[in-house]
């Protein structure tokens, strides 16, 4: 089976062109092939499918094995991969996930693909939609006792649940420990991405994430945009702001006209192979 490894911001999958392969177990084989140490090394497996609907259909497994329903770094690193591969020689793409179609605008030079921007659609405020288990309409700046720690919580989904969690100080030296107990809370019936987020101005935020079925990640797409939803809605960000991430940075605007959540970063090819 042929493979190619890729990232977006640092937030690397192993990549499968099921146009061409066939994988029968996703679940065992994105354990495999995410071990660090044994396997390949990955935050997880990305499936690149055919779609009767879209130009692509994308399916995400995490490192556990868990099925995701949106990875917006993914999604930049397929629109790469099917327009370098001649799969497509659109530069606007559909690409259909299991959080909705998603529109990708691809940024081409002599033939390659380095920058991807994606319409990443309305974020989620409703607290049962997200879903999150509080009794109120919107959760934001909410005071929750978590088994070792209160936190202020700011809960959005952008195809996936996100908890956001505003720190004092250089987040790069927070103990990400406490995601894992927020993550596996029963206020989240289907779990939760948790991102610790520092406002530096209100055009740049810091922030690191701890990955729902997958632990500390160097960066995610839809974490990165519902942080900014987050910093928006608790006063302390623009609609548009630079959001730099351990793997790099992304530019995310949530456009008030028509309250779309638009993200524009990297991909970047790592290396090809076969297992």
């Amino acid at each position: 089976m042929r493979f190619t490894k890729m990232h977006g911001a640092g937030n690397d999958y192993v990549y499968i062109n099921c146009f061409e392969e066939q994988v029968e177990h996703p679940e065992e084989l994105a354990i495999h092939v995410s071990d660090r140490h044994k396997g390949i090394g990955a935050d997880g497996l990305v499936l690149m499918m055919p779609s009767s609907a879209c130009d692509v259909r994308m399916r995400i497994f995490n490192a556990d094995g868990s099925e995701a329903q949106m990875c917006g770094n993914a999604s930049r690193c397929v629109g790469k991969y099917v327009y370098e591969h001649g799969l497509t020689s659109k530069t606007e793409l559909t690409l259909e996930t299991l959080a909705g179609v998603k529109r990708l605008l691809l940024f081409p030079d002599s033939g390659k693909v380095h920058k991807v921007c994606v319409d990443m659609g309305e974020p989620v405020l409703k607290a049962t939609d997200i879903p999150v288990n509080l009794p109120m309409e919107q959760v934001v700046d909410c005071p929750v006792q978590f088994p070792t720690q209160q936190w202020n919580i700011t809960c959005v989904s952008m195809g996936n649940p996100h908890a956001v969690i505003f720190v004092d100080g250089d987040v790069n030296g927070f103990p990400l420990r406490y995601g894992a107990e927020i993550e596996l809370h029963p206020l989240f019936p289907q779990r939760t991405n948790v991102e610790f987020v520092q406002s530096l101005t209100p055009t740049h935020l810091r922030m690191r994430v701890w990955e729902r079925g997958s632990g500390e990640t160097q960066a995610c797409g839809t974490g990165a945009c519902a942080a900014l939803v987050a910093a928006v809605l608790n006063g302390k960000a623009q609609r548009q702001a630079e959001i730099s991430l351990l793997g790099g940075n992304l530019n995310i605007e949530w456009r008030e006209s028509n309250n779309r959540v638009y993200m524009t970063g990297d991909a970047v090819s790592v290396f090809s192979g076969e297992i």
